[in-house]
């Protein structure tokens, strides 16, 4: 509490005290004096009033420090404005902050940056941060001291008593049946990351968030990209991984993947993500072959008011949000938000910049409208606008080889979804949900248009005591548009491709919350492999309250993609093949006659909360897979430039010729030691084993070290006290061998000020132990040696 035995608080307009604000500090909590605040203790004049500001050019970084120390003594007083914030903002210029240009304030380049040493715990290891960090972190205090001074009484933080794991058990998941039911007794390798999870991570992308899952491959590429997979055979666009995004289906056609830095949202309008290890295609169809993550957020009845973040710091340069929620009538809610993110570049091996710098805004809307006790009308839409830096990999003819270039590219895209759900009764409702979904993306060596159409229509009923059916139907239309390169070819520049879809599933209880078996099956029609049919069959036993073992054999599929059907382009060559010194092109072409992929997945696991602080989810799984993808090379050929310069070409393309088995387990716990003390590990082990069906080794079978073997992952939430709360995380990932990236273990943490009950502040770090290291290179399109950075920046939380 400040100025705990002053007798005076000043206003605004009101004249201070005469003595210099120094003096005041060496009488610490004298009640006769009163100090201004440090952020303005180099005014020269000390009457304060809203016309009158003066700040001279002596102001800077040393008497910030100063100020910070004076803090210590409580001898701040609390005013009942932002005003002064806003002015500091606004008003000072960069060299009152120590900075040699006003780029440096919002993120001047690597290039222009000048280095602080600030000495860590002695003088031998310091941490080096740059000068924009250090104004930014500068603003982020200033904006505490606005909210602190707010004139509302300071609240604790959510403490973790009020999230028992009993209450985090009872959760309720729509992923695994289409329909409401606890997370305790779902048939399902399921992990539900909450709101709660979310604000305590400090994350600020979708993708950071997915970490905190076991059974997922979170890995980032560069500054831009992730690659992310359950249960192996990750890659740049994992193709055997569904996403929704509030049942929008987050995939592009081209690729069979997911592009996962076009998916953003606003963090804290997520309810929570659902993330299903293992096919979840009886009820989502095609591509949800290893998993399913579904992002679900909240509804805009819960999100009234005023929302804004804001802050930034190393890598995480700046970033901020607004969202306002309000109220039409007594039973329509609406909310419109804005984000904005700018990142720096990362790391090369050798140390120098990778230049894959990249900026992104956002923005959208959603109405959620209650128009009668049976029908609820939910409308939504986003629009987001990228700009990036990177490299790409082309080729050359002379003399031939495959090199890194520069190049700048945007994204943008638009899409609003509607849904109307009508309730007949508290045992059958039925759902129509349409989206539209555009995005005009730039890949450095090719320009993609697609357009998406989707309706589908659901619906759940009861009949007797035992059986509950969810049955349904879909269309989707999605077509292209290419604009080729030297280094991309496809056979047909613009295409449309149709998606016919039903599934049924009956959900039979056997014994009344005890036993229960699923049973049901997704049939689609695709343009590229005609019908597929992905059955499934799930059982759920219940034994006690604190116990559930269950147990599922499905079979899913994966559809081609366009790429794989028919287009050409340039890759690196494969790292176990024995090559002559001679330069090298490796041109990849589709092939039209490329099927679907498909598995047979058993799976078994086993729920128990042997004590009310404690919980256990085991989940092992053995996985049968036909049909693989396989890069088939043919023989190779001589050719020579126009200088008589010989080259060696190696020719590849795609067919179905790869065969393989996985298996493996999850294991996630969590445990609360105290009220105020929560901890949760995740351990996951992985075996890939691939093989050929012809009798000539395929280089493909490397693939199997595309995906770590083993993941292990610590984080711990502990609330100090009413006002601050401490995360911490520890996770190490075991090496990929077919990629020649080594295992590695990093720490991230956050640390958070709950200033008072609309205020929040908090410092986030990432990767904390090495200054950069790779996790991921990719085989196509983007540079292969980027490595990723260390991460540290404070975000402002305000709530109205």
């Amino acid at each position: 509490m400040f100025f705990e035995n002053s007798l005076h608080e000043p206003r605004w307009g009101e004249t201070l005290s005469s003595p210099d604000w120094i003096q005041a500090h060496e009488k610490v909590r004298a009640p006769q004096s009163v100090a201004p605040p440090p952020m303005v203790q180099g005014f020269k004049e000390r009457r304060f009033s809203m016309n009158r500001h003066v700040v001279p050019a002596s102001t800077g970084w040393h008497r910030l420090k100063a100020g910070l120390r004076a803090n210590r003594t409580g001898l701040w007083p609390r005013f009942e404005s932002t005003r002064l914030t806003l002015f500091l903002l606004i008003r000072m210029r960069p060299a009152q902050l120590g900075m040699k240009s006003s780029s440096s304030l919002f993120g001047a380049s690597a290039n222009n940056r000048r280095r602080l040493r600030i000495p860590v715990c002695n003088s031998v290891r310091c941490l080096r941060l740059s000068t924009s960090f250090v104004a930014r972190l500068a603003i982020l205090l200033n904006f505490g001291i606005a909210c602190n001074f707010a004139g509302e009484p300071a609240l604790s933080v959510l403490d973790l008593a009020q999230f028992s794991l009993e209450d985090l058990g009872q959760i309720r998941v729509t992923t695994v049946s289409r329909k409401s039911e606890n997370l305790s007794s779902a048939a399902a390798a399921i992990h539900v990351i909450t709101q709660e999870d979310l604000r305590r991570s400090g994350v600020n992308s979708l993708p950071e968030a997915l970490r905190m899952a076991p059974g997922l491959d979170v890995a980032r590429a560069n500054s831009r990209q992730w690659a992310i997979s359950s249960r192996g055979f990750n890659e740049l666009y994992a193709n055997r991984l569904l996403v929704l995004l509030d049942g929008r289906t987050i995939y592009t056609p081209s690729f069979s993947g997911v592009f996962w830095e076009d998916t953003d949202a606003l963090i804290e309008d997520i309810d929570r993500i659902e993330v299903i290890r293992g096919p979840g295609a009886t009820l989502w169809g095609a591509n949800a072959v290893n998993g399913v993550i579904n992002i679900i957020s909240k509804s805009a009845k819960d999100t009234q008011g005023i929302l804004a973040t804001g802050g930034g710091g190393i890598e995480e340069q700046a970033f901020g949000s607004l969202r306002y929620g309000g109220q039409m009538g007594s039973n329509a809610f609406y909310r419109v938000y804005g984000k904005y993110t700018d990142r720096d570049a990362f790391t090369l091996a050798d140390g120098t910049g990778a230049g894959d710098s990249w900026w992104t805004s956002q923005w959208g809307f959603r109405t959620d409208w209650e128009a009668s006790e049976v029908n609820q009308l939910t409308i939504q839409g986003d629009a987001y606008h990228e700009d990036w830096n990177g490299r790409v990999r082309r080729h050359s003819l002379d003399p031939p080889r495959l090199f890194s270039a520069p190049f700048d590219a945007t994204s943008k895209g638009a899409n609003i979804l509607g849904r109307w759900v009508h309730t007949f009764s508290t045992d059958s409702e039925s759902t129509v949900q349409s989206y539209f979904d555009r995005t005009d993306k730039e890949l450095g060596i090719v320009d993609e248009v697609r357009n998406t159409f989707d309706i589908d229509f659901q619906h759940r009923f009861r009949i007797g005591d035992r059986h509950e059916f969810v049955w349904g139907s879909g269309y989707r239309y999605s077509w292209d548009e290419f604009i080729e390169s030297a280094d991309f070819i496809t056979d047909d520049p613009s295409k449309g491709l149709q998606l016919f879809s039903a599934f049924l599933q009956d959900e039979i209880e056997l014994i009344p919350n005890r036993l229960k078996v699923m049973a049901g099956s997704k049939l689609e029609h695709h343009d590229f492999t005609g019908f597929e049919l992905q059955p499934g069959i799930r059982v759920s036993w219940t034994p006690t309250e604190r116990q559930t073992l269950w147990a599922s054999v499905s079979r899913a599929v994966r559809t081609p993609s366009r790429a794989e059907r028919g287009f050409q382009f340039f890759s690196d060559p494969p790292h176990s093949a024995p090559l002559p010194p001679l330069p090298i092109l490796v041109p990849g072409r589709g092939n039209p006659e490329f099927g679907s992929e498909d598995v047979i997945a058993y799976e078994l696991g086993y729920r128990l909360q042997p004590h009310a602080r404690v919980s256990l989810d085991l989940a092992t799984f053995y996985n049968v897979y036909d049909n693989l993808y396989n890069a088939v090379q043919l023989p190779l050929e001589i050719r020579y430039t126009a200088s008589a310069q010989p080259y060696l070409v190696i020719p590849v393309t795609d067919d179905n010729g790869l065969r393989g088995e996985t298996y493996g387990s999850e294991l996630s716990m969590k445990w609360q030691p105290t009220d105020v003390w929560r901890l949760r590990a995740n351990y996951t082990f992985l075996q890939m084993n691939l093989h050929t069906k012809g009798l000539i080794r395929s280089f493909t079978e490397d693939s199997e070290g595309d995906s770590p073997q083993q993941q292990v992952s610590l984080w711990s939430d502990i609330d100090l006290g009413r006002r601050v709360e401490w995360g911490i995380g520890l996770r190490y990932v075991d090496p990929l061998p077919a990629q020649n990236v080594p295992g590695y273990t990093e720490l991230d943490s956050r640390l958070a000020w709950k200033a008072t009950s609309n205020c929040e502040l908090s410092l986030v770090g990432r990767s904390l132990l090495d200054a950069h290291h790779p996790e991921f290179s990719p085989f196509l399109f983007a540079p292969r040696d980027v490595e990723v950075d260390r991460a540290v920046y404070g975000k402002v939380t305000l709530r109205y």
